[in-house]
């Protein structure tokens, strides 16, 4: 076996498409006369699991947890002046649904920020309301693994940093 592990089992990592997962182990198949060996990865919250490659799982994006400070990174984001571009929904929903399939928290952070609405801002729409809610549980998840709580303190934890800064604004 030629494949170098980099998780083992235990490890929580980052699957772009998915979010948050758990190593449950690595497992070796016979393919076609060759031995693949296959992370297998849980995502707790989708009741999923998932096979990947050892072999692709640089190039599928599979990563471990982001670094304390991509998080900090990430929550600065969520304090930023929103900037919502003036083009079709359609083409703003497709770049936010790609900023959370990176799998990339800052990116993630930025959709939070941009679709979040204060108590005093009107409505979202069914669709911004999916999306919101996709990317606050993607960055929740993992906030949580990084800092060892659990999910809904870290969703507590984002809605908070997201409405002091709306009040300071307001002040």
């Amino acid at each position: 076996m030629s494949e170098k592990l980099e998780f083992k089992k235990g490890d929580f990592v980052v699957y772009p498409a998915h979010g948050v997962g758990r190593v449950e182990g690595v497992d070796s198949y016979a393919v076609a006369g060759q031995s693949v060996s296959l992370y297998s990865i849980m995502f707790e919250q989708d009741r999923m699991r998932l096979k990947v490659p050892v072999s692709k799982a640089k190039t599928s994006g599979l990563r471990r947890l982001s670094s304390r400070d991509r998080i900090k990174e990430a929550l600065s984001t969520l304090q930023g002046k929103s900037k919502v571009r003036r083009v079709m929904w359609s083409r703003r929903a497709q770049e936010y649904e790609s900023k959370i399939n990176s799998g990339d928290p800052v990116s993630i952070a930025e959709v939070v920020r941009d679709l979040h609405r204060g108590v005093d801002q009107p409505e979202h729409s069914y669709s911004e309301r999916q999306i919101y809610q996709a990317a606050l549980e993607r960055l929740a998840r993992e906030l949580a693994a990084v800092e060892k709580i659990d999910q809904t303190k870290a969703t507590q934890k984002l809605e908070g940093v997201l409405t002091k800064e709306r009040d300071k604004k307001a002040a």
